[in-house]
């Protein structure tokens, strides 16, 4: 029997199958391996919106176009990022202040607190402290400021009958002075500071608001902002980046926590020595050295300064008791306290927080140098667990 030869333009079965496998509607290609035309589906690669054309050649005009771009769009962020440098700083600090907090709420939730309810007692706690200071602030302000207004006729009476005082005001003609400054012009001008000083006091309660609800809204997402944080992070980093990032978070909120212990010691025994010397409003001065005392390096040294110049105003032996009292207090602080509070959890160079506390105070004023320990404390952390291990791994 004869065996039948297969056509040479008849594909074999192997053939056929490749032939077969392949979609209708394929466009041809090139086999890197072989050289010889293939198919490829029209469209594999664009999906809905069509097949993506041949890349643009990279003439002198597209370069320098680009380059254009850039630079504007460059001079755009700069733009933006000052203009809204003032709200930047306000949802820094919510970020601060929620950062710092959310170690308590973690307790009231091991305690079984749902979580909007151990935010909102946060809240409340950290508002019925605010509201305690202001409390204790505002009244010796205004009792002083009134009995300034209601002896400033003596005084002025007093300087009139001083000779010295008489031929200063003959000899730099200081009454017409006086009457050109109750002039229109002037009193346009007063006006003008009051009313700055107005917008001045109700900007500075907008922006207490607005730290107020931020850092409320940072506590209720204070879990979804963070995954959503890391999951901007590649996959195969995800993993070590959590842990540093976790580690970071901690040791902010301990400074916080540490700061806050710290501060709430100082005022308490401010407060307990200002009623043993007879100090006038001695809860006002246990606020203000409790909020001085969270400035980190200069903070303790100014309450201290303020409460003895309070205590020479009332008598020179009771300011001599407040200059020894807070230089003994603020070595058992420096020595005993501090180490024991802050150093297990947030370990930072001296050196370094000085320098830092300098740098936020210049940039930031009050709220940098708040803000500059846990910074550096983050920073260290980055540099011995990234940048150091790959020093040395070149």
């Amino acid at each position: 029997m004869a065996r039948h030869e297969p056509d040479e333009a008849e594909p074999r079965p192997a053939e056929r199958e490749r032939h077969d496998s392949k979609p209708p509607g394929a466009a041809p290609g090139v086999d890197e391996a072989t050289g010889a035309t293939q198919q490829r589906p029209v469209g594999a690669d664009a999906g809905r919106f069509g097949t993506p054309g041949r890349p643009l050649r990279r003439n002198s005009f597209l370069v320098g176009f680009t380059g254009a771009l850039g630079v504007l769009l460059a001079y755009a962020v700069y733009l933006g990022v000052r203009n809204a440098a003032g709200i930047l700083v306000l949802v820094v600090i919510a970020l601060f202040l929620a950062v710092g907090l959310h170690p308590a709420v973690v307790r009231l939730r091991s305690w079984g607190f749902p979580r909007g309810l151990a935010v909102a007692t946060v809240v409340l706690i950290v508002l019925a402290l605010l509201a305690a200071g202001v409390l204790a602030l505002v009244p010796p302000i205004v009792t002083q400021s009134g009995q300034f207004v209601e002896q400033l006729p003596s005084y002025l009476e007093s300087l009139r009958r001083n000779e010295t005082v008489n031929d200063l005001v003959e000899q730099f003609d200081l009454m017409r002075r006086a009457q050109e400054a109750t002039s229109a012009d002037m009193v346009g001008r007063a006006l003008g500071g009051v009313l700055g000083g107005a917008q001045l006091v109700f900007g500075t309660v907008f922006r207490v608001l607005t730290v107020l609800v931020l850092t409320i809204y940072f506590l209720v997402y204070f879990d979804r902002l963070r995954n959503l944080g890391y999951a901007l992070v590649p996959r195969s980093r995800r993993q070590r980046v959590q842990l540093i990032g976790d580690e970071i978070l901690t040791k902010v909120g301990a400074y916080m926590v540490g700061a806050l212990a710290i501060a709430v010691l100082a005022g308490a025994s401010t407060f307990v020595f200002a009623l043993v010397v007879g100090l006038p409003y001695p809860f006002a001065l246990a606020v203000v050295v409790a909020v001085t005392d969270l400035i980190p390096q200069i903070g303790a040294t100014l309450g201290a300064v303020i409460v003895s110049l309070v205590g020479f105003a009332t008598d020179p032996s009771v300011g001599i008791a407040c200059v020894i009292f807070f230089v003994v207090y603020q070595q058992v602080e420096n020595y005993l306290i501090y180490p024991k509070i802050m150093r297990r959890s947030v370990q930072v160079n001296e050196v370094a927080a000085l320098v830092a506390a300098l740098l936020g105070v210049s940039l930031v004023g009050v709220i940098g140098a708040l803000i500059a320990i846990p910074t550096v404390a983050a920073i260290q952390l980055i540099l011995r667990e990234v940048v150091l291990p790959r020093q040395d791994a070149r």
